[in-house]
This record gives structure tokens, C-alpha cells and sequence, in this order.
């Protein structure tokens, strides 16, 4: 084994490395989906009451609703990927509580579309 191995690498220098690179870059978005997975997986962040440090999209993933329904209701720019509530608060010259407000009026009206009261 470590005999082709030394042959590849004297061989074939660059595609060796680039096959390398490549299995790294592989792995390690393999990793980084399998704990994304885990993370959403567990029911402790699903749902989670909505607090400051959580930005649009964080809430909109806990709360199954899709990230650009939020980010468009709460008028966020496209470009703030790390823009927290209290984030967004402080920029608009609001309580945290406001926004906070909106969030769950936004959550309530995707979860029940038909606002119109049935008898």
C-alpha cells in the first residue's frame, strides 16, 4: 500500500493533491450537515421562545417557517445574515419586545391563513 501510495505521489503530484483537497472539502461538509442534522433533530430547538440573540432566519428554522416569509416581513436585508433581533431593534430605533411582537404576529398568521373566523 505505501509503495503505490509513493508512486502516486511521485507520479502524480497534483491530482493526488487535488484529490486530497477535495476529500477534506468533502468531509467536512459531511460533518458540518450531520450536525446541523443533530442540532434541528433535537425538540428542545424547536419552537424555542423567540429572545434577542436569535436572528430571522434561526427563528424561522425553529419554527418550520420559510426563512424568506420572515426575512421579507421583518424587512431584513438580504445581505444581514448575522443580524439578531436585538440587532434589528437597536437599528430601528425599537424595543426588542416590538419586534419580538412581530415575529410571533408573522408566525401566527402563516400557521392559520385564513384569518376569517369560521362559526
Amino acid at each position: 500500500m505505501t509503495s503505490a501510495v509513493r508512486r502516486l505521489w511521485t507520479d502524480h503530484k497534483l491530482l493526488l493533491a487535488g484529490f486530497l483537497l477535495a476529500l477534506a472539502v468533502m468531509l467536512f461538509f459531511a460533518v458540518r450537515s450531520v450536525m446541523f442534522w443533530v442540532y434541528w433533530a433535537d425538540p428542545a430547538h424547536r419552537e424555542e421562545p423567540i429572545a434577542g440573540w436569535m436572528t430571522a432566519r434561526y427563528v424561522a428554522h425553529s419554527w418550520s417557517i420559510p426563512p424568506e416569509i420572515m426575512r421579507d416581513a421583518l424587512e431584513v436585508p438580504a445581505d444581514a445574515r448575522r443580524l439578531t433581533i436585538d440587532d434589528l431593534a437597536e437599528a430601528r430605533g425599537v424595543p426588542a419586545e416590538e419586534i419580538i411582537r412581530q415575529i410571533e404576529a408573522i408566525i401566527a398568521a402563516h400557521r392559520d391563513p385564513d384569518p376569517v373566523q369560521k362559526p
